[in-house]
């Protein structure tokens, strides 16, 4: 019969439990905990810098996670960098990593100023070699197709004590970013600079000097390129400004194909100030510009003590140093292009140069 309760099956009692209360963990949840520390009066954070020793607690987490991470085969993430947290609160030192060779392409991080270089390709480490470039250790590639490069790289390295490392080339390819080793490195420590007036003082001594001088040049390529052309036409020197500028990389070692070790490169700080110098000891400082007012072909300053300086790729000559120019000097081109590459221009500019001198007008 509809509506009696003692059918088979039916529930008569309510499905939802008895309620309970919570015990007080809510009112205790509501409770304020007091300020919170500062790093400095934290002994767990990095921060810290008492000399009050870790809690005992703190103290056995950071050893089980020390364990733990050596087990695993890296370091603990505990503490500052380079410091290793203890259960008396002081830090110890680990040793300085040395530093690697770097390589210009494929690398992160910016590298240390005095980090060593690695020079690759076959012309570059045997130019290097033969000028006796203090290299550390050279590097060759398994199953390397031998020549008379690498023949003479093995050779000159054994008779000065450079050990000869073979190693994968899938290493040598790691080591170098990327770059073209043609299957040999050469580690060479971090490029010695010739003081200005040491570079000053040689060039006068030959007959007539010639200098060149780089403004604002960026491109490493291009400055490997332009020491090349320094050393095929006779000049005595590069100098390069220390600031928004290439340095001598590994690849601008490599673009000059070991050029650069026969070159003498000055680094200074104010390249306007340095053109002024050279002023004052007779040279003729001449700025190649596109809207120069003098064109290569006659320029008679080339015979004498002159200084060919080079602009940026982009901006060409900054204003201050094309202003210190005695000469704004201009390459005749019969196209509408508008101006040649700035290593490019510079190897025309010292040809013409070369020419003229050998030829006596």
């Amino acid at each position: 019969m509809a509506g009696n309760s003692q059918r088979r099956g039916r529930r008569v009692t309510p499905k939802k439990g008895a309620t309970v209360g919570s015990g007080g963990k809510r009112r205790a949840g509501l409770k304020g905990r007091g300020r919170t520390l500062p790093a400095d009066e934290r002994p767990w954070h990095k921060g810290y810098s008492g000399d009050e020793p870790l809690p005992e607690r703190t103290a056995w987490k950071q050893d089980k996670e020390r364990r733990a991470a050596a087990a695993k085969g890296r370091a603990p993430k505990i503490g500052q960098p380079g410091t290793k947290p203890t259960t008396t609160g002081k830090k110890a030192q680990t040793p300085a990593r040395k530093p690697g060779p770097r390589v210009a392409p494929g690398r992160r991080s910016a590298p240390a100023k005095d980090a060593p270089e690695l020079l690759v390709g076959r012309n570059p480490v045997v130019e290097a070699l033969r000028t006796n470039v203090p290299g550390t250790t050279l590097y060759l590639a398994q199953g390397l197709d031998s020549d008379d490069r690498i023949r003479e790289s093995v050779r000159t390295a054994a008779d000065r004590g450079i050990p000869v490392l073979e190693i994968t080339r899938a290493e040598l390819d790691r080591m170098t970013g990327g770059v073209l080793h043609q299957g040999i490195g050469l580690s060479v420590p971090a490029y010695a600079y010739e003081p200005f007036e040491d570079l000053l003082a040689a060039a006068l001594e030959a007959t007539p000097p010639l200098l060149v001088a780089l403004d604002g040049m960026t491109d490493p390529r291009n400055l490997g390129a332009v020491v090349r052309s320094a050393a095929a036409f006779g000049a005595q020197g590069v100098v390069i400004p220390e600031r928004r500028a290439a340095g001598m990389t590994a690849t601008a070692w490599r673009t000059s194909a070991g050029a650069a070790a026969r070159v003498p490169i000055s680094q200074v700080t104010n390249l306007t100030r340095t053109l002024k110098r050279c002023q004052e000891e007779g040279f003729m400082v001449a700025g190649l510009d596109a809207d120069g007012e003098t064109p290569l072909h006659e320029l008679e300053a080339a015979t004498g003590p002159l200084v060919v300086v080079v602009g940026s790729e982009g901006r060409g000559l900054s204003r201050l140093v094309g202003e210190t120019c005695d000469l704004s000097v201009s390459i005749p081109m019969a196209s509408a292009v508008e101006s040649l590459n700035a290593s490019v221009a510079a190897a025309v500019a010292l040809a013409e140069v070369a020419r003229r001198r050998l030829a006596g007008d």
